[in-house]
């Protein structure tokens, strides 16, 4: 026997559909906001192969692992795609894995959620944190007590720790990676905090603190930042002070680094915190402007792999 077709059948069907269509309505701006926080979570700019930012940690166990954290605003698009050209262009560092996001607190314009949602679904390279955008508020903190529930895999496909060490940088701050690697291969993989000391006139990284220009610290630090009650209690101020604070309260960092002169500010205007450009750098701060951009990357010769006839090639 062949089965009828009732009509009343497909009426209730099709009612049920708009009643589901109906509350996705109701909850697509909720939806929206959990979209993109879990688009953030697992995309990477990796310099370790292809320089794909679709690729996935790929690094034996016995490769260095750092994750650079870009603190930057939800509308700084241009510096975004232009710091994409920075790092992605880089060599890849044989034997490490520098992974490079954008990271900006909760998105508060229409624009934005446009705008940033393209971003992510084309280059899969930001984090947006649920805080409130100011600096010297609990940023910081988020950010940090943030990566362990993102990036520790419960299914263990990824190596643990996922990255030996995970870096605050400023969206002003040019850090050229193999140099980078090169001065962290000696260091240990625990309880390190690694950077530019403040003040500028001291060389002593048991003193004060670490310059926010862009400052390193160890997996497991990570994960006391977010276990601990002290950073907490301490959420306002300069960040990469309150950072320093949290450390030194915590009896935390016993092995520390500092970086001073291969970082430092750029040479304009001089003060006691800059010097010229010089082949051994790590990074350089402060680049405000274009021009001073350029001025870095043609002293380190950025492009001088280039050849004229790649230059004018057309097809």
């Amino acid at each position: 026997m062949k089965a009828k077709n009732y009509p009343g059948g497909r009426v209730i069907i099709s009612s049920i559909f708009f009643i589901f269509f109906l509350c996705f309505l109701a909850s697509i701006k909720e939806l929206r906001f959990n979209s993109l926080l879990q688009l953030g979570k697992c995309a990477l700019i990796s310099t370790n192969s292809s320089l794909s930012p679709h690729d996935s940690l790929s690094s034996g166990e016995g490769d260095m692992r750092i994750f650079i954290g870009i603190l930057t605003l939800p509308d700084q698009y241009q510096r975004r795609h232009f710091l994409r050209l920075i790092y992605g262009t880089q060599t890849p560092v044989a034997g490490a894995q520098v992974d490079v996001k954008f990271v900006f607190c909760n998105l508060t314009k229409e624009d934005q959620k446009v705008l940033v949602a393209l971003e992510i679904m084309r280059y899969d390279d930001i984090i947006i944190l649920d805080c409130k955008e100011n600096m010297n508020k609990g940023k910081t903190y988020t950010y940090f007590s943030s990566l362990p529930e993102m990036l520790n895999d419960s299914d263990h496909l990824r190596p643990h720790p996922p990255y030996h060490y995970v870096m605050k940088a400023d969206d002003d701050t040019y850090f050229r990676l193999e140099h980078l690697v090169k001065s962290l291969k000696p260091l240990p993989r625990e309880d390190l905090y690694y950077g530019y000391v403040i003040p500028c006139t001291s060389m002593d990284p048991f003193v004060e603190y670490m310059s926010g220009m862009g400052y390193l610290i160890s997996w497991d630090l990570v994960e006391w930042i977010r276990e601990s009650e002290i950073p907490k209690e301490q959420l306002e101020g300069p960040e990469d002070k309150m950072l320093g604070e949290w450390l030194w309260i915590g009896r935390r960092a016993k092995n520390r680094y500092n970086a001073k002169w291969a970082m430092y500010n750029y040479p304009e205007p001089a003060t006691i915190c800059t010097h010229e450009l010089w082949p051994e750098t790590i990074a350089v701060h402060l680049l405000k402007t274009q021009e001073k951009w350029v001025h870095t990357l043609n002293y380190f010769n950025v492009t001088k792999n280039l050849k004229p006839s790649k230059l004018y090639h057309i097809g």
